[in-house]
């Protein structure tokens, strides 16, 4: 029961509140940031696989060491390779435990949506390999309710609001798999988090992330760290990682291809047609910071 608890500190402190505190990590140099300077009780990583072996993970070796994290096979992920090699730097840099989490590949949920594919208005995507993944690792592993640190930067209000909006009585609620009974699934909707974003309490810009990760190069980072074809990036950055990237952005071209163009990523634009154009300017800020969810490209 929260009732008789106290409410936490909302400074991103956790000495000064009575609950667990998680940090969200996506791979990206904004939450590794946090992950050094702002220590939690935990550390959760959610990690995207495909099915896919076009995309398969080049090191054996490591594929092997990732399939033993998360408990699952892996073959690939969609994000740039790099992040693999992100966290586990991270991890030795930190000299913290990072748990990785994973739901159902892509794959598998694309097939189950009956091909139909994710976008800006329905982000199933995020919900189903992020943001499940990370709470019912935490629904497992903690004592509910816990404080979760976000890496939101002092310019990202609007994103801030965004997640903690939807908190009820100081929390946030999530529905979780509690087990099962006679074969069947059982929920229960339970006080889940309340998040909290310790770099903008402490008024620090993307120019003081990016300073500190030049001055250490332990961690190695990708240009980007979100999902190669996601979505929220704008097409002519989306332009540049089917250049980079282009077996990966294959595997999202194929999604919409194999349909028919009936669902697409973006609506009334197909990944084909956004790789076939020629590049009129070069992006001078690789900065990923459309989607919300505080999952993915912080």
């Amino acid at each position: 029961m929260i009732e008789n608890q106290i409410q936490p500190d909302l400074t991103g402190n956790a000495s000064y509140n009575p609950f667990s505190t998680v940090n969200s990590l996506s791979g990206g140099k904004t939450s590794s940031y946090m992950a050094v300077h702002y220590p939690a009780d935990h550390n959760v990583f959610a990690l995207v696989r495909t099915d896919n072996k076009d995309c398969l993970f080049p090191d054996r070796k490591i594929r092997q060491l990732v399939a033993d994290k998360i408990n699952a096979e892996f073959i690939g992920t969609l994000e740039d390779d790099m992040i693999i090699y992100t966290m586990l730097d991270l991890e030795q840099f930190t000299g913290q435990k990072i748990n990785w989490v994973t739901g159902k590949t892509f794959d598998q949920l694309i097939k189950e949506k009956n091909d139909f594919l994710p976008g800006s208005m329905v982000r199933y995507c995020t919900i189903d390999m992020k943001i499940k993944p990370i709470a019912q690792w935490c629904y497992e592993n903690t004592d509910l309710p816990i404080i979760m640190q976000i890496g939101f930067r002092t310019n990202e209000q609007r994103r801030a609001f965004s997640m903690t909006n939807r908190e009820i009585d100081g929390f946030e609620n999530f529905k979780f798999n509690i087990g099962e009974k006679n074969g069947r699934r059982q929920w229960k909707t339970l006080p889940y988090r309340k998040c909290t974003f310790p770099l903008m309490n402490d008024k620090l810009y993307k120019d003081n992330i990016i300073g500190y990760w030049n001055n250490n190069t332990s961690v190695r980072f990708a240009k980007f760290n979100n999902c190669v074809g996601c979505f929220h990036q704008n097409p002519i950055l989306l332009n540049h990682r089917s250049s980079e990237n282009p077996i990966k952005y294959e595997w999202f071209a194929q999604q919409e291809r194999k349909n028919d163009y009936k669902y697409r990523f973006i609506e009334n634009l197909t990944y084909d047609k956004i790789s076939s154009k020629k590049v009129q300017m070069e992006l001078f800020d690789y900065d990923f910071s459309e989607c919300d969810s505080g999952y993915c490209g912080l």
